[in-house]
């Protein structure tokens, strides 16, 4: 009898163990292109460890509404969440993330670029793992610049962009001089509009927390994008985010796109582009008065909600996922021009990167100036940059995005739409307490 209880006991504790190694887990990412080629590899992770995962892929907008939501309620749905760096300190500040300050020596976080790590930390400790990181750019057609007669420099203003998009807009041959977010979202098109708006002077609040919708520097802002996109953007631009103009610019039907730097190794890659050759780079523009891009700071990150049963084995994907070692699987598998970027000191000066990414020197610019600390020439009482960081951001930022693609929509006009974006952020900021 003794020996058949050992029996047993051995028996039930191997089957624990292999229960132990079936374990699953369920992450929530954006349907980005780097996401896309994780999810590919990822077989590489459940080989090596014996972990299942089970992917919940969605649309930005989609992904962000979900995740907040389940975060939000203690859910416990997702044991990885893909996040930025707007959601991961204001989570981490209401204990709603899993701090990953212990994550292995492999993952050598003292190799994070500085500001990105940052971004994703509260009071020194990390609570999220960037995947890539990301500011803003101009990416643009060599060849119908040069049939144009005309040359990008390598800091324009957006006088110029202006007049260049109108050049090469060849509506015939549906080719659209530029191309820019217009779908809703604070995300989507508030990220590049705040961007604009930025460098422009513009800011979202000032410092009483007062609205700044009906200022001249939103006019002119606001003026600017829907005159642009209306003379020069491809039609139903309303409704184009990230992945709808990536698609435009890949088929050829872009002249110009501002937008992620994480982009250039989509259009420059010739698998996937009709116009890898001659794709040019250059620094979101200026409005020629202030020394202020306005490029934003975004990162892609991997946290895990603290409702999760899994936390051991999500640390375990993210620093799987996050390594050094996982940037070199996607070269040898898709080419060093298409690693992740942004995230790590060392890629950038790694030879191999610089030599098959031509845009490596110019992402690095972009990010190392991005002003997250304070995005305007104006004084502000928030930190960010296409965002503001604080909890109602998501909300206001959203309605507002609303109001300004239905803008560009033409169901509205500037002066309307102003209004109803400074009516509809200070009726917000006063529900939340703003003005007591």
């Amino acid at each position: 009898m003794k020996l058949r209880s050992i029996i047993i006991g051995s028996c039930s504790l191997f089957a624990l163990a292999a229960g132990a190694q079936a374990q699953s887990l369920t992450i929530a990412t954006v349907n980005n292109g780097d996401m896309i080629r994780m999810q590919g590899l990822s077989d590489q992770f459940t080989e090596e460890t014996g972990i299942a995962l089970e992917w919940v892929t969605l649309e930005e907008n989609v992904l962000r509404q979900r995740v907040t939501t389940d975060i939000a309620t203690g859910g416990g749905q997702y044991d990885v969440m893909t996040i930025g760096a707007y959601e991961t300190p204001i989570w981490a500040a209401q204990g709603w993330l899993a701090p990953l300050d212990d994550l292995g020596d492999d993952y050598n976080a003292d190799d994070l670029i500085p500001a990105v790590r940052e971004a994703l930390s509260v009071d020194g400790t990390q609570y999220a793992s960037p995947f890539y990181a990301e500011s803003a750019m101009i990416m643009y057609r060599t060849d119908l610049f040069e049939e144009a007669g005309l040359e990008m420099p390598q800091s324009p203003t957006w006088e110029f962009i202006g007049e260049a998009a109108r050049a090469i807009t060849d509506r015939d041959n549906e080719i659209y001089g530029i191309c820019l977010r217009g779908k809703a979202g604070w995300g989507e098109n508030m990220a590049f509009i705040t961007a604009l708006a930025n460098s422009m002077g513009g800011r979202w609040f000032d410092m009483d927390w007062e609205p700044q919708f009906e200022s001249a520097e939103w006019n002119e802002a606001l003026t600017y994008y829907v005159d642009l996109m209306t003379d020069a953007g491809p039609p139903g631009a309303s409704s184009n985010g990230f992945n709808e103009n990536l698609a435009l610019f890949q088929q050829g039907k872009c002249g110009m796109w501002m937008d992620a730097t994480v982009a250039a190794s989509f259009v420059s890659n010739p698998d996937d582009s009709q116009v890898a050759d001659s794709v040019g780079y250059a620094l979101f523009p200026t409005n020629g008065e202030f020394d202020n891009h306005g490029n934003w700071l975004w990162v892609w990150s991997l946290g895990v909600p603290a409702s999760s049963q899994n936390v051991d084995e999500a640390k375990q994907f993210i620093e799987w996922a996050t390594s050094e070692a996982y940037l070199e699987t996607v070269a040898e598998e898709e080419g060093w021009a298409n690693v992740p970027p942004g995230t790590r000191t060392s890629l950038y000066q790694n030879p191999a990167y610089i030599e098959a990414a031509p845009f490596a020197e110019i992402t690095l610019e972009a990010i190392q100036s991005a002003n997250t600390t304070n995005s305007s020439v104006q004084d502000v009482p928030y930190a960010g940059g296409q965002f503001v960081a604080i909890p109602e951001f998501q909300g206001i930022g959203t309605s507002v995005g609303q109001i300004f693609s239905a803008a560009l929509a033409g169901q509205v006009d500037v002066e309307q739409a102003l209004q109803q974006a400074q009516q509809t952020a200070r009726m917000e900021m006063d529900r939340a307490g703003y003005y007591r």
